[in-house]
Parts: C-alpha cells; sequence; structure tokens
C-alpha cells in the first residue's frame, strides 16, 4: 500500500517531482504538512482543512496518548475516522518531548546554550525509554521504543516514526554520541516491533547527529541498513537556517534517491527555498497556523501584518493572486477589524489564508521542477 515514485528528477539540483502513495491517498512531492497536534489544526476543522488540498498532515502521538488516549481514537476507527479526515496522516513518536519538555523547546534550548529547563516534567530518560509527567494531571507515563509504536498502531496513521531522542545544539560531543547510539537503538527497537504488525503502515527512520556530517552520515548508514520505508532528517538542526541548509547540503547527496525524505519541525519560507533544491521531499511546520494567530498573513509581496492600523480602511483583497475563499470574499480592513475585535473567526479565516498560500507554494515549486527552473 505505500510507495514512493519520482515523476521528474530536475537537471539543475537534486530537487524532485514525486509521488508518495499511501493507504488514504496521494501525497504529490515536494509539498508543505501542516501540524494537526490534537488531531486539529489549530482553527480550523478537518472537514475544512480537506477542502484546501492539505495532503497530508502531522499529528503528536504524545499529546493523544495524553487525551483522548489512544484507545480512544482506536474505538473511534482510528484517527482518520475520528478527525474526519479521509487523506494521508503521519504521526511522531513523542520523542520530541523528550527533548522539549527538558531543555524547553528549541528556541528557549538555543538561547539558555543547552541549560535545563526548572521543570519535573521528565523524570527521567534511560536506555528503556522515557517516563514524564502529564501535564494534564501529573500522572507518570513511561514513553518506550514499544509503547510509542503500539501507540501509533492504535492511533493508525499512513506514516508512522521510531522513538527518538532530540539532544540539543549546545550538547558535548560525548553527550552527543551517548544519545546518538542510544537513538539508534530505539529506532531499531522500534521497527521491530512495528515489522510485528505493520498494519499498512510505512515507517521512516530518523536521521540523527546534530551538524556533524560525519555522524549525520553514519546515521544514514546504519537506518539504510534496516528496513525503513523513508527517512526523516531529526535531531538538532542548527542554530539558524543557514547552519542548517550546509548540513542538509552535505548529507542529501549521502541519502539513496529512491525513498521519500521529510524534514522534522522545518517549513518556514527561507528553509523551503533553500531545502527543495536539496531533494527533500516533505516538511512539517506550525509555521502558517501560528503567524495566522498572530494575524502575520503570507502574500506573494511578503508577510502583511494585519493588525496594523494602516489596514484599518483597506477595503481590498489580502492577496489578489490568492485563491483562497478569504481573499475571494473578505477584505484587509474586515481581517483588521476582527482581530481588534478579538473574534475568533480572525484565527480562523487567517489560517485559511495562510494554509492556502503553502499549498499553492508548493504546487508552484513542483511546477517550477517540472520545467528544470529549480
Amino acid at each position: 500500500m505505500f510507495k514512493f515514485e519520482i515523476i521528474h528528477q530536475s537537471s539543475r539540483s537534486r530537487a524532485r517531482v514525486g509521488r508518495i502513495h499511501t493507504p488514504h491517498g496521494i501525497i504529490e512531492t515536494p509539498n508543505f504538512v501542516p501540524v494537526a497536534t490534537h488531531a486539529a489544526i489549530k482553527a480550523v476543522d478537518s472537514i475544512l482543512a480537506q477542502s484546501l488540498d492539505l495532503q497530508l498532515v502531522f499529528c503528536n502521538t504524545y499529546h493523544l496518548m495524553l487525551h483522548p488516549g489512544a484507545e480512544i481514537v482506536e474505538a473511534a476507527g482510528g484517527v482518520h475516522a475520528f478527525m474526519k479526515r479521509n487523506a494521508p496522516i503521519i504521526t511522531d513518536s513523542g520523542g520530541f518531548q523528550i527533548f522539549s519538555l527538558v531543555y524547553g523547546g528549541v528556541h528557549a534550548e538555543l538561547k539558555s546554550k543547552g541549560r535545563k529547563q526548572h521543570n519535573n516534567a521528565v523524570v527521567r530518560i534511560t536506555e528503556e525509554g522515557a517516563i514524564f509527567r502529564s501535564y494534564r494531571d501529573g500522572q507518570a507515563l513511561t514513553l518506550t521504543p514499544e509503547t510509542s509504536v503500539q501507540a501509533q498502531k492504535r492511533i493508525g496513521a499512513d506514516i508512522i516514526l521510531p522513538l527518538d531522542e532530540l539532544p540539543p545544539y549546545h550538547t558535548t560531543p560525548e553527550k552527543l554520541r551517548f544519545s546518538f547510539d542510544r537513538t539508534h537503538r530505539w529506532q531499531k527497537r522500534s521497527l521491530d516491533v512495528h515489522r510485528e504488525h505493520p498494519k499498512n503502515q510505512a515507517m521512516y527512520g530518523i536521521i540523527h547527529g546534530g551538524v556533524d556530517s560525519s555522524l549525520r552520515m553514519l546515521s544514514y548508514d546504519i537506518l539504510s541498513r534496516l528496513s525503513f520505508d523513508g527517512y526523516a532528517i531529526g535531531g538538532s538542526l542548527g542554530k539558524n537556517c543557514a547552519e542548517m541548509l550546509v548540513m542538509l547540503a552535505q548529507l542529501m547527496p549521502h541519502i539513496s534517491p529512491q525513498v521519500p525524505i521529510h524534514l522534522l519541525g522545518i517549513g518556514d519560507l527561507p528553509s523551503l527555498e533553500g531545502a527543495v533544491p536539496l531533494g527533500i521531499d516533505t516538511f512539517d511546520s506550525a509555521y502558517p497556523s501560528r503567524n495566522a494567530r498572530h494575524g502575520l498573513l503570507l502574500t506573494r509581496n511578503g508577510p502583511l501584518n494585519i493588525v496594523r492600523s494602516v489596514h484599518r480602511s483597506e477595503h481590498i483583497t489580502i492577496d489578489d493572486q490568492c485563491s483562497c475563499i478569504v481573499c475571494a470574499t473578505h477584505t484587509r480592513a474586515y481581517l483588521h477589524h476582527l482581530f481588534k475585535a478579538h473574534e475568533l473567526s480572525a484565527c480562523t479565516l487567517a489560517t485559511i489564508h495562510n494554509l492556502q498560500y503553502m499549498v499553492d507554494l508548493m504546487r508552484s515549486y513542483r511546477e517550477r521542477i517540472l520545467r528544470d527552473e529549480i
């Protein structure tokens, strides 16, 4: 049920147009993957989201395990039936929470230069896995390669990920290598559990190594000897876009072109512009929906902060080249008014617009690759 085919390889770069076939439909690549952490894109319901041609969304296993519980999702018929989405879904393993709960997320970690945050959400991380305390009720939760995969089986996404650990950018080479070795043992354990009952799901191995190019290549070499269906590039990707792109430029020629490649947690416009020519196929990020909630709208003429007073009397469309329903029916003045009035519909309309912008952007990338312009 899972297959990746390359439709066209650019003659100018490693960029390619492809199709990922899954039980719930085809994903055209390169493509952007919006984040639906709790089985929902913030401010937009699944029916409306699917009308925007969002071909793949990213749900979070850790949060769904805590609420409503993987067993509740399974009883609904799986995550597709639960959130009423008849299109592909990918879930992570919960491993990102090992990183974010300890270090406070990517930006906090970089700012703190790797100092651990003062919280007790993560009790300890061992060879077995990680023991968390639920942010909802304080109950202890053990997340191991086995329990993560078992939860993802119950949730039922088309593409699942093995449990991994994300050491911070500022970690020492010794600690990075210790985490590197353990995370590859965890991935092997995850794959072993997955292969016992595949359930028409694909599993991507996660390439680690921080910004150390030799470790990144070693990670791929280790994972390529296993039977993963594709690869995700994870872990610390650098302190900025430029450093990440240098790492990717060194790594990508080392990876087989016959498998799909996903870049975890990255989807801002400069990163897309730099990474698509390197051969990355899919990108997940909360970038468009997070910006929308703050009134930052993506347009062909650059970002537009709709909250600024200059837009108060602009009775014109947000972006006259945009195909979304918001641009067809509402004005900048109206969106400005909704944000200033703190109307909930402001976030919904802004999110619809930004998601449509990303869909159109990725379509244009595919068209340009087909013409060998990228």
